[in-house]
């Protein structure tokens, strides 16, 4: 099921939408074979042009529609001289009308999309007013203005709540680099202390005992070269162009704990920490990341598939890789998540997982569950 499902009734409605068209063009075709003889042309051709159009909106938006309009106007004008039609081209008209929805919510800049739409406008009206003329040229102009007017506010409509949620999402990523950059700025005040109280005990021991100054400048050099390597990943978390309330600090016996408060009131859940993996070898700022998108992970369980049978949690070290897999099995999860591309928590979760140099993955599981992996490099870290 899950996004698989949600696709395939996507294509559904594209066919459903792409046959009714097809049938009334047929039907426009035989009402134009019996009334207007040989002018049939303007009804087939601008038919077909119009069904294409559809078909490749998605992959040629803005071309779509420039040819579509072009091809209406070049029918129309071609008809001008010729005798008056019955029917002005319907399923030419609707296929203008929907193209009209997807350039206004999808074509950028908004200026260019308006030009668009309302170069569709122009070209129904023509369409109408050459081709028919006389009283029914001007019923199917005022028709085909309010059809016109109507997808105009369906594709406002749309490009509004695409602007709400592409805001949405970046207000999130930018909230989760300042809650991370705060958290790596907490770590170098950390590891920069810790320079400055070895550089002291090294000349207050050097005096007496000048042999054990080499393992305390060994000691300082380790804590320098974390600092550095903290101060990079906050640079470079506070230069990213697009993309936690934990602070540092935060252990494997912190992760266990959240797995088993989840458990007492929600479905089953275990936690399994793999071979290789301790405190000591994880970063600070990465046990925070993995804590955060375990945190973040139960909590979407918990909202979006309450009728899990239970939950795995696991924490592995494969090769060069720290890995948390977390999945909840008898539930996918709800599927508006899916069409959306997931929840503004899962946004967070790449955001934070991606400013460390890791990747997360989130999607259904052949078991009819819902899976999310993050994986971060091999790094040794010091507490």
């Amino acid at each position: 099921m899950g996004e698989g499902f949600v696709n395939w009734i996507q294509r559904l409605g594209e066919f459903v939408l792409l046959g009714l068209l097809g049938l009334f063009l047929l039907l426009e075709v035989s009402f134009a074979a019996a009334n207007d003889g040989p002018l049939i042309f303007l009804i087939a051709i601008g038919g077909l042009s119009g069904l294409v159009a559809l078909v490749s909106r998605r992959q040629f938006r803005v071309g779509s529609m420039v040819a579509l309009v072009g091809v209406s106007l070049v029918l129309t004008a071609t008809a001008v001289p010729l005798e008056p039609v019955r029917l002005p081209g319907m399923v030419e008209a609707a296929s203008l009308m929907l193209l009209t929805v997807n350039v206004l919510r999808w074509v950028r800049p908004l200026s260019r999309a308006v030009l668009l739409a309302v170069a569709a406008m122009i070209a129904m009206q023509l369409a109408a007013a050459l081709r028919v003329g006389s009283f029914p040229g001007v019923v199917f102009e005022f028709l085909f203005f309010v059809g016109w007017a109507l997808a105009a506010v369906i594709g406002a409509y749309q490009r509004f709540q695409q602007n709400r949620r592409e805001a949405a999402v970046e207000a999130v990523r930018r909230s989760e680099r300042l809650d991370l950059a705060r958290e790596l700025h907490d770590l170098v005040a950390h590891h920069i202390t810790g320079i400055v109280v070895q550089a002291q005990a090294a000349r207050t021991v050097g005096e007496q005992r000048p042999e054990a100054v080499l393992p305390a400048l060994d000691a300082i050099a380790t804590a320098g070269g974390e600092a550095l390597t903290s101060m990079r990943r906050l640079v470079g978390v506070l230069r990213a162009d697009d993309a936690a309330s934990r602070s540092p600090g935060v252990a494997l016996a912190d992760l266990r704990t959240l797995v088993e408060r989840f458990a007492e009131q929600g479905p089953p859940a275990s936690f399994d920490i793999g071979h290789g993996v301790s405190d000591l070898a994880l970063p600070p700022e990465v046990m925070t990341t993995l804590h955060r998108v375990l945190q973040e992970s139960l909590t979407n369980v918990r909202r979006h598939a309450p009728a899990a049978a239970w939950v795995e949690a696991a924490l592995t070290a494969p090769t060069d890789l720290v890995r948390l897999r977390v999945r909840n099995v008898g539930s996918p999860g709800d599927p508006r998540l899916i069409r959306l591309g997931g929840g503004f928590g899962l946004v967070g979760m790449v955001e934070r997982v991606q400013a460390l140099g890791g990747r997360l993955t989130a999607g259904p599981t052949r078991e009819n569950g819902w899976e999310v992996v993050a994986e971060f490099p091999a790094v040794t870290g010091s507490r």
